[in-house]
């Protein structure tokens, strides 16, 4: 993705939610503004942090609208709908980080058992979806960065599906990955 649509994208989530915060709807941008790039569909994630702390994060996992309508959507969602923090607060604007993540589609993973799933963790890093009946979750690929150990990085994102923490040792999740561009505020 181009430089000044990554910059618009940022500039254009961090508006929505300021917009929000003093009162108004939805921001719309004007469609003369929007780069190309940006009219596309794929699906995005808006990370929020403070102090380098996650602050809030929503986003899709497949592509439903347009990279823009998408980023305003999660922005929104980020601030003030992620069920673990309270609504961002206009006091908090200024110490708020906006990263923003666009998914590639995601590929279902065969493997055969645990350690080759394990081998293919530690050498690609992939944001990681597993399911398992009407249990699901995700993590992104910044989120090796906090877990660079592909079995502790498995064991939290089956508590986060609500599964036992050794689910993914059974080899009965369906496992989708993903790659994400990502870029963030200075």
């Amino acid at each position: 993705m181009k430089k000044d649509t990554q910059t618009y994208l940022l500039k254009l989530s961090r508006k929505t939610i300021v917009e929000f915060i003093k009162g108004k709807q939805t921001y719309t941008p004007s469609s003369l503004d929007i780069p190309k790039e940006a009219l596309g569909e794929k699906a995005t994630f808006v990370t929020l942090t403070q102090s380098n702390n996650l602050r809030g994060c929503i986003g899709k996992i497949l592509p439903v609208q347009s990279i823009y309508k998408d980023v305003i959507e999660n922005s929104l969602g980020a601030a003030f709908e992620d069920s673990r923090f309270p609504p961002l607060k206009e006091n908090e604007l200024n110490k708020t980080k906006i990263e923003i993540s666009v998914l590639s589609k995601p590929q279902t993973l065969n493997y055969p058992n645990s350690d080759q799933l394990i081998e293919h963790m530690r050498e690609n890093h992939p944001g990681v979806i597993i399911s398992k009946g009407i249990s699901s979750a995700t993590f992104l690929p910044q989120v090796w960065k906090e877990l660079p150990d592909p079995s502790t990085f498995l064991k939290y994102l089956c508590l986060k599906a609500g599964l036992h923490e050794n689910e993914w040792l059974q080899n009965t999740l369906l496992i989708q990955t993903y790659n994400v561009e990502s870029f963030k505020e200075a």
